[in-house]
């Protein structure tokens, strides 16, 4: 995709039409996971059955493999971030997180779960930085703006 697309969807995120705003989050969510065309998918694909299954090692395997054979795969990166969060493996998710964010810097989901896994460890300001730096990008995300009062109010 080229900058200009990008640069249109990311300025539909910003966009008051709810429904913009819903087409360009799709799309972005599009990229991310055909990045790597239809083997990258697949595997993508094939590692959520497994995690449905409640095949939690055997989708860490695939995960991970897939990330040694496409290190630039954001995508495979944030699904293994949100196996590890969902497992309570939050070091292990926030460093997969921010590698996200490193190689996708637009990634809202990543900074989304980067501060979902902040609070959970109660690190409550990382948490309010991350969800707002994921405000930045989509400043319509009512969670996100949830989130941060939830946090703030934890605070005090």
């Amino acid at each position: 995709m080229n900058k200009a697309s990008m640069d249109s969807l990311l300025q539909d995120l910003k966009n008051a039409d709810e429904e913009v705003r819903d087409q360009a989050t799709e799309e972005l969510w599009r990229i991310w996971f055909n990045q790597k065309g239809t083997s990258g998918f697949q595997a993508l694909e094939r590692a959520q059955r497994l995690l449905e299954s409640g095949e939690i090692t055997q989708t860490e395997a695939v995960l991970t493999d897939l990330i040694e054979a496409m290190p630039d795969f954001s995508e495979a990166i944030n699904r293994r971030a949100v196996l590890y969060f969902l497992t309570g493996d939050y070091q292990k998710a926030i460093a997969d997180c921010q590698a996200v964010i490193c190689l996708t810097p637009i990634h809202f989901g990543a900074l989304h779960g980067l501060g979902l896994c902040y609070a959970a460890l109660g690190d409550y300001q990382k948490a309010i930085q991350a969800f707002r730096e994921a405000l930045k990008i989509q400043p319509f995300a009512i969670q996100n703006q949830r989130l941060i009062l939830e946090c703030t109010a934890k605070l005090s």
